[in-house]
């Protein structure tokens, strides 16, 4: 009963987040538990044939709680500063200053603080390939991002700064990835390192897009429907066993 809890929790909060960019989804696993043995196997000996174990087992537990990494549809949305990666890369997003840390995202949803820094929703700084902030005047015109990620725009002078390119990540197991909350991510020892230098297994950059949730709300109802069958039936176990009990009591009367 606590498993199938557990798995309702993880589709609840899957279907709450069915249009948040960048979201992905959740998914548990079960495996059975020990199981304990009413007799052993033994080989065929002399007149007599062998034998299976007798086992009995003691239920299920929670094998794992995956993160589905596959990539969510793109949705225009006629923006600049939204960004969706087609590939298998992150934005990289961050605070400056000493021991600052680095978190990841595929919620592209950027924006302009009052010093032209392209920021997250919540005020973190997207990241340059030099780590840096990126930067874009007040007074620049045609501001534009291409496929590679780099930023171009008009500067007062008129001429075309393309200097800026946003950086993208990417890693030998993105499963082991952990949720951060607000849409972010942060690496692990079973992740793997964040590789920087393999741009072009990274993904492209599209601008004006953004990456839905990869939530399928079909998927997540049938679930959902299995999930609370079986949490009927286990209580409907209990039911039968406490009947069972009661069966012996009044036969001791």
């Amino acid at each position: 009963m606590k498993n199938f809890q557990t798995k309702l929790d993880v589709i609840g909060n899957n279907i709450a987040n069915v249009n948040t960019y960048g979201f992905k989804k959740g998914r548990v696993i079960f495996k059975d538990m020990i199981s304990q043995s009413a007799g052993s196997a033994s080989a065929p000996a002399g007149n007599r044939g062998g034998i299976n174990p007798k086992q009995v087992g003691l239920g299920s537990q929670i094998a794992s709680i995956d993160t589905i990494q596959t990539e969510g549809s793109s949705q225009s949305t006629n923006r600049v500063l939204d960004l969706a990666i087609a590939g298998d890369g992150y934005f990289v997003v961050g605070e400056t200053g000493a021991n600052a840390q680095h978190f990841f995202t595929r919620a592209g949803n950027f924006y302009l603080d009052n010093n032209g820094d392209l920021v997250t929703s919540d005020g973190l700084y997207v990241l340059d390939t030099a780590k840096g902030k990126i930067n874009i005047p007040k007074d620049a015109k045609d501001v534009s991002i291409s496929s590679d990620g780099t930023v171009k725009f008009l500067n007062a002078a008129g001429n075309i700064d393309g200097n800026q390119t946003i950086e993208l990540a990417k890693f030998n197991n993105t499963g082991g990835l952990q949720k951060y909350g607000n849409n972010l991510f942060k690496d692990t020892t079973n992740s793997g390192i964040p590789l920087y230098d393999q741009r072009a297994s990274l993904g492209t950059i599209q601008s004006n897009m953004l990456e839905m949730s990869n939530v399928d709300l079909s998927e997540e109802f049938t679930e959902m429907i299995v999930a609370q069958r079986g949490f009927q039936a286990n209580t409907r176990i209990i039911t039968t066993s406490d009947e069972i009990l009661q069966e012996l009591v009044n036969l001791k009367r």
